[in-house]
């Protein structure tokens, strides 16, 4: 992202819009929000809700249990929030999407920012995810209340990539997923605690071996905790 470029902007529609900015006010996000290096609009879908009690959903098509959000609703939030020209990605929070990643997470950071539509009840209308083009994300196999507290994980890996969010670029490098590996293993002062020393390596200066050290840990690590990221050896 150009550091010259207009702020990185976030857009949220949801039912809640009380709990935004929530932890993404504090910290190194909240900094760089008051700095305007980005900004957060949270808008309120019930705006664009149907009669006295300005209804947002209804029963699902064919029965079953729960609620359903209204395309016509949640259609007519997204117009509001966003023009046909507007070229920020749409992206609805649900456990059906696509796994979030960090390569993921870099590109949007690179980019305009992104308008967020955080799902409620048992889910959206198909037809407005179709008809507004929302790409669905997902920060895990689990599913959460609503499509909030995933929105918040989302905003907040996008911000620290941001320019001058953090205070060391390699911060924002040298980081778990950045090189397709998790990351070495940390330790300061004291040198020694409950029995347990920093390793030896760490404390000799020579940064080609730490260099070393911390690409075998890494390795060690993914093999260990998240196969799934390591490529197969060759037979």
């Amino acid at each position: 992202m150009n550091e010259n470029a207009a702020p990185w902007r976030a857009t949220v529609l949801t039912l809640y819009p009380d709990m935004f900015p929530g932890p993404l006010g504090q910290s190194l996000s909240g900094d760089a929000l008051a700095r305007g290096a980005w900004s957060l609009e949270a808008r309120q879908i019930r705006e664009h809700g149907l009669g006295r009690h300005r209804s947002v959903d209804d029963t699902p098509a064919g029965g079953g249990a729960g609620m359903v959000l209204r395309c016509d609703v949640l259609g007519a939030a997204i117009d509001a929030a966003a023009t046909a020209d507007d070229p920020r990605p749409r992206l609805l929070m649900s456990p059906r999407g696509r796994p979030l990643t960090q390569a993921r997470v870099r590109a949007l950071a690179e980019g305009p920012g992104a308008v967020i539509v955080c799902g409620r009840f048992e889910g959206v209308d198909e037809r407005v995810i179709r008809a507004r083009d929302l790409e669905e994300v997902s920060i895990g196999d689990y599913v959460l209340s609503g499509g909030e507290i995933a929105a918040l994980v989302l905003v907040d890996a996008c911000v620290r990539l941001l320019p001058g969010v953090m205070g060391k670029h390699a911060s924002g490098v040298e980081e778990s997923f950045e090189g397709g590996l998790l990351e070495y293993p940390h330790y300061t002062r004291p040198r020694e605690w409950e029995g347990r020393t920093i390793p030896d390596v760490l404390m000799g200066g020579n940064h080609a071996a730490i260099a070393r050290w911390r690409a075998e840990q890494s390795r060690a690590l993914t093999r260990a905790r998240r196969p799934d990221l390591v490529a197969p050896e060759e037979p």
